[in-house]
Order: C-alpha cells, then sequence, then structure tokens
C-alpha cells in the first residue's frame, strides 16, 4: 500500500505507511478493504498521530454514531457545507457518498451545484437550510430557524447532532483548503 504524499500542496512530513504505528497501520487497511482507498484526508492527517486519532474519532462518531440523523443526511448536510465553502475536497468526497447512499447519481450533483433546485422533502430541505445558513451567516441563526427544524420533525438531540455534523465540516473545510488537500481519484467515478 503506498500513500500519496502529493495529497496535500504543503510540505508536510507524512510518514510511510510502513512508518506508523501498527494501530494506525490497520485502520489504514480497513480503509483500503472498505473504500479502495485510503481517504487523503487520513494521509494528511497522518503527520500528527494525536490529531489523526481526534479527527477519525470524531468523524466516525458524528458521520456513524447513533442519532436521527440518516447517513445519508449526514452526507447531503456535507455536501452543503462545502459548497457554501467551495471545499473542492469534500466536494468530490461527500458528493460521491451521497451518490452511492441515494443511488441518485442525479442528487449528489444537484447538492453540490445548488441544492435549493433539487427535489428534497421537508426534513431535507429545513436541514439543509440551516446548513447552509449557520454555515454562511451563523450570527443570524436563532429560535425562528430551531422552530423550523422542529416543525421539519427534528428532536432537540437531533438539532444538536445536526449542529455538530455542519460545524465539523466547517473545520475539515477549512483545514482540505488550507492545505490544497486534493480527493482521492476514485471518488470522482464513484456511482455514475
Amino acid at each position: 500500500m503506498n500513500q500519496n504524499n502529493n495529497a496535500v500542496a504543503l510540505d508536510l512530513p507524512i510518514p510511510e505507511i510502513a512508518e506508523l504505528p501498527d494501530d494506525v497501520r490497520k485502520y489504514f487497511e480497513i480503509c483500503q478493504e472498505k473504500l479502495g482507498m485510503i481517504p487523503n484526508v487520513l494521509t494528511a492527517y497522518s503527520q500528527n498521530l494525536k490529531q489523526l486519532d481526534g479527527f477519525s474519532r470524531l468523524y466516525n462518531e458524528l458521520m456513524m454514531g447513533e442519532g436521527e440523523l440518516s447517513k445519508l443526511e449526514r452526507e447531503m448536510v456535507a455536501v452543503v457545507v462545502s459548497a457554501e465553502n467551495k471545499c473542492f475536497y469534500c466536494l468530490v468526497a461527500h458528493g460521491a457518498a451521497v451518490r452511492v447512499l441515494s443511488g441518485d447519481p442525479t442528487l449528489g450533483e444537484h447538492l453540490v451545484m445548488n441544492y435549493r433546485t433539487a427535489t428534497l422533502d421537508k426534513r431535507q430541505r429545513a436541514m439543509l437550510d440551516y446548513a447552509s445558513l449557520l454555515t454562511r451567516s451563523p450570527a443570524t441563526v436563532g429560535e425562528e430557524q430551531v422552530h423550523a427544524l422542529r416543525g421539519a420533525g427534528f428532536s432537540d438531540s437531533g438539532i444538536w447532532d445536526l449542529g455538530n455534523v455542519i460545524g465539523f465540516y466547517n473545520m475539515s473545510n477549512r483545514v482540505a483548503i488550507t492545505s490544497d488537500m486534493r480527493p482521492n481519484p476514485e471518488y470522482h467515478s464513484k456511482a455514475r
């Protein structure tokens, strides 16, 4: 397994797979087996093992943990936040996940370009409107937006989880943009 040391434009001391601790190597092997690749975001984070651990734990909990948001909904939020931030890495990676999870290759592209014109149900529309607003203009978010989410069927716990997913992708978009992170080529052809 070779790592793509050109995953980011910054000159980071990215170790080779063989140089990584056993637990990290095992994690990367699982990624390779399940995804057919090691996502470049993990490759980039491997240069700081504490940050890799924190990033991976938070990602896994937010994106795959228990909660009322489906995996598809979480990925849809990732795409809309990334579209607002114009994060190439996350648009490609999470757009691919939306295509795979939804079985609809058009939905992923629609969310990348302009979610407002996509065919969405009331819950999805409210969720993505909130993700967009909290990303673009967080100081304007208030009780009115929380009421809209409740009216679309979200519990307060669901709203908490939604806020965490939105916040996570705003953070990770900024890291990806800072490093000029490139999506793995495999993402481009998924579910097309």
